[in-house]
């Protein structure tokens, strides 16, 4: 298993390499810099701007530039920030853990929803308990989550019932231990329903159409000859033949649990990676920019390391494969 995770994670290295320089050139070949706009400044000279880009590098050749930071990244110092005048390692430190505590909280209830739910909707599959949950479904994935955040926000605006924006409200250090939970929840309703909604719709679907294609098998109708309990097989032999499209779905979900969520955080102002990745973007803070990538990059890597470590332990013929390939 050792040699395995190796031999996926060598794999993986060129992957980064790709993204990151691809990503790097891009942004080098858009037009301008953080650096051209200061020339709109009258107070700022040339002389100063030209000194600027030369402590930063960015007066050397874009593939000099790249390796320069790859170098710097492999080490993790990621540069430092053009707009904010701090590292970037510092900025990504104060806004993962916002991304993080909604991104794996939405990851845990989604999961934790849907799995049931298209389990509950194949046993009963064609009954009035499966239509419901297929049309619930169906109507989940007709109203994109950007939409449920907007509808949510107004609801929010109207009514005065729970926060807009931020992660903590202003009298949070004055709150016991009890109501400062409470509060942390109250901001995170609406980000985080935005997220499970347009997330679990489809989940559901693809949990029922899965269970419901193991169900229909030659060994379970075998089982069922013999006489064994139906609930039997499905907890016992259907669901686990039925893991391993989920794992590689639990791999996806963990390598975008970074940068699934920017879309709402911006809709919502909840101060994650991916507001600090648009606002990089439209100020073209090339350091940032390419720092949220980076650790993106390994989050993607982390995510697929686990999901194929997750399906060789779950399948044994995974296992054989990689031992035949070994031979």
């Amino acid at each position: 298993m050792v040699k395995y995770i190796l031999k996926r994670l060598l794999h993986l290295i060129p992957l980064i390499l790709g993204m990151t320089f691809v990503s790097f050139l891009i942004i080098k070949l858009a037009p301008g810099d953080f650096l051209t706009s200061l020339k709109m400044n009258p107070s700022i000279s040339k002389e100063t701007i030209e000194a600027l880009r030369k402590s930063y590098g960015l007066d050397q050749p874009v593939i000099k530039q790249y390796f320069f930071w790859l170098w710097n990244a492999i080490h993790f110092n990621l540069g430092y920030s053009f707009a904010y005048h701090r590292p970037v390692i510092s900025l990504i430190a104060g806004r993962i853990g916002n991304t993080l505590s909604l991104t794996v909280t939405a990851f845990f209830v989604t999961w934790m929803l849907a799995v049931p739910l298209g389990i509950i909707a194949a046993f009963y599959r064609n009954k009035i308990l499966d239509r419901i949950i297929t049309s619930i479904s169906l109507v989940g994935l007709s109203i994109p989550s950007f939409f449920v955040a907007f509808l949510l926000m107004f609801f929010a605006a109207k009514t005065g019932l729970l926060p807009i924006g931020g992660v903590v409200s202003q009298n949070y250090d004055k709150l016991s231990l009890a109501g400062k939970i409470l509060d942390r929840l109250k901001h995170m309703v609406i980000p985080l329903t935005a997220m499970v909604v347009g997330n679990i719709s489809g989940l559901v679907r693809l949990v029922r159409g899965t269970v419901i294609d193991e169900l229909e098998k030659d060994y379970v109708k075998l089982a069922v000859a013999k006489g064994l309990p139906y609930r039997v097989i499905l907890f016992k032999h259907v669901l686990k033949n039925a893991m391993n499209p989920f794992i590689t779905l639990i791999g996806f979900d963990i390598a975008g649990l970074l940068s699934g969520a920017a879309l709402i955080e911006i809709i919502t102002a909840w101060p994650g990676m991916g507001r600090l990745m648009f606002e990089a973007v439209m100020s073209q803070d090339l350091f940032v920019v390419m720092g949220a990538l980076y650790i993106g990059g390994i989050m993607l890597v982390v995510g697929n390391l686990i999901a194929d470590v997750l399906l060789a332990l779950n399948d044994p013929r995974i296992r054989e494969r990689e031992v035949e390939g070994r031979r």
